[in-house]
């Protein structure tokens, strides 16, 4: 199986306890860990002799005459329970207290109003786990602090009476949550509403980021006429299509050309719904890796896709090799989320990914990889 850059979903504590994303002490001996952002991974800690720093393990036998210290997320403590390091550019002594996936808050919720607290832990998870795939993809995460014109920045926001109910969406470079999404019981009523297969705070988060770099990336680039000829033109009025997709629904035959029926009702709704599936599909085939799940192994029998599948991309013999890994990683994809929906049906739960990818959404796909690599 081909190996692809993640973060780690998988780490062992300096005991030997494996430990996951998440965590931020380890059950088992009781060791401070934290995620470096840098590095992609969970390291376990130890207290340096400054007071509120830190050293990692793997470090303490270093040859080195300086060993690096680091501060925790000041999010630690918080409702939030940020298990990351403040690195970087965050950590040159000063008032910034905040590692980089916090930093990029530009409104947190009103920690007052009942629920408010869980919902926002829930959100900075998924966020975490966001802002670590997209640095280790290598791109670009700044704060608005650190680029005001185009640093990605998120308000977090939940209704209150004499208020607009907030919008989850991308503007400028901020994208909005409403956090009643991290209510279950809400979520479920507004998939059902809205007549969704996959309703998930992380796979806004994705989507919404996808909206974020198609302006970082796309706009104003030599990409801009590729994406036109395979998403169609984003000039066209975004608000008149959404309403002709709600009112109207998708095209009958939208399965044969999009990854969603929400992808038909605009080329920028399109885009980022491409864009969210290419991180769906790159870090659970990573996570899967990491487990020991070869997807080529998998007993299962698909119709691969093919180099005739991506023929006519205007850019498709700009690097084969790149081709050849894509389609592998895409037909390793569809074998894994075939038994992933299989294993989830078992258990009486919906599929964990109910999408068909076919041709027109590979080679649209295709551009994502491309671009972002």
């Amino acid at each position: 199986m081909t190996h692809f850059s993640s973060y780690s979903h998988r780490q062992h504590c300096q005991c030997g306890q494996v430990v996951f994303f998440d965590n931020s002490v380890c059950l088992r001996c009781g060791s401070a860990l934290a995620f470096h952002p840098e590095h992609g991974r969970i390291h376990s800690l130890l207290p340096a002799e400054e007071a509120g720093r830190w050293i990692l393990h793997d470090d303490k036998s270093s040859s080195l005459r300086i060993i690096d210290t680091y501060r925790r997320c000041a999010n630690v403590d918080s409702p939030a329970q940020c298990n990351w390091l403040v690195t970087g550019s965050l950590d040159q002594n000063s008032a910034v207290d905040l590692c980089l996936a916090c930093a990029t808050n530009v409104t947190i919720p009103d920690l007052t109003q009942a629920g408010n607290a869980d919902y926002w832990r829930l959100c900075e998870i998924a966020k975490r786990r966001l802002i670590a795939q997209l640095l280790i993809l290598g791109l670009p995460v700044q704060t608005r602090q650190m680029d005001p014109a185009h640093g990605l920045g998120f308000e977090l926001l939940r209704w209150q009476p004499g208020q607009d109910v907030p919008v989850t969406g991308h503007q400028g470079g901020i994208i909005t949550l409403d956090i009643a999404e991290a209510d279950p019981a809400f979520r479920e009523q507004i998939r059902q509403q809205m007549r969704e297969p996959y309703r998930t705070l992380l796979g806004h988060f994705r989507h919404e980021s996808g909206h974020y770099y198609w302006d970082r990336l796309v706009l104003h680039t030599d990409w801009l006429p590729i994406y036109r000829n395979l998403f169609g033109d984003e000039r066209m009025d975004y608000t008149e299509a959404l309403q002709n997709h709600y009112n109207a629904g998708p095209p009958s035959d939208w399965q044969s050309h999009y990854i969603s029926s929400y992808a038909a009702s605009h080329p920028w709704e399109d885009w980022a719904e491409t864009w969210a599936h290419y991180l769906h599909m790159t870090d659970t085939l990573s996570a899967a890796e990491q487990f020991g799940i070869d997807a080529a192994a998998l007993s299962i029998q698909t119709d691969p896709f093919t180099a005739r599948d991506l023929a006519n991309c205007p850019f498709h013999s700009a690097n084969p090799q790149s081709m050849l890994t894509f389609l592998e990683r895409a037909n390793q994809w569809v074998r894994l989320s075939s038994v992933l929906n299989v294993l989830a049906r078992s258990m009486g739960q919906p599929d964990s990914y109910p999408f068909v990818l076919t041709v027109d959404s590979l080679r649209k796909m295709y551009m994502v990889h491309r671009v972002i690599e």
